[in-house]
């Protein structure tokens, strides 16, 4: 049905939850997944500063997920993009128009209060965008064990 399915990640639990519904909806040899991260800075007089302190090691271990889902033989690719802050949800949008996305894949809360507070809701915006139909994975999703050890597994 889908063939090609964006899965947006911060690399937060949330969206290690949304993960395996990206999957389930990537069918092998016939859904190509893109994966998304979404590098935030807040831009001041001194440059430009990364929103998430260990930004570096979140693209190391989203890269390490895409190449294990790889080996697992799906068609994955790994978008890397860099905004200013509040702009990840219309970063998204745009990376979605580009690949052709049929569904984009986002857990409903990111990396804490704070930073959603600051920064508004990614998934929100991904709905006003209207680029294409948007899965949003709640917090408090039950997930089958199976998939939840896939979620945890491919983050660590």
């Amino acid at each position: 049905m889908f063939k090609t399915v964006l899965w947006a990640t911060d690399g937060s639990e949330t969206a290690a939850l949304a993960l395996p519904y990206a999957l389930d909806l990537a069918e092998p040899d016939k859904t190509k997944l893109v994966v998304v991260h979404v590098r935030e800075i807040f831009v001041g007089r001194g440059g430009g500063y990364p929103v998430l302190a260990d930004e570096s090691e979140l693209r190391e271990q989203i890269a390490l997920q895409v190449k294990g889902l790889r080996e697992g033989g799906l068609d994955a690719t790994f978008v890397v993009r860099t905004c200013t802050g509040g702009h990840a949800a219309r970063t998204i949008a745009e990376i979605a128009k580009e690949v052709g996305a049929d569904l984009i894949v986002v857990g409903t809360h990111g990396y804490g209060r704070l930073a959603n507070a600051l920064l508004g809701s990614v998934t929100m915006g991904l709905l006003h965008a209207g680029v294409c139909p948007v899965l949003a994975v709640p917090t408090g999703t039950v997930v089958e064990a199976r998939e939840h050890e896939l979620a945890t597994s491919a983050t660590q």
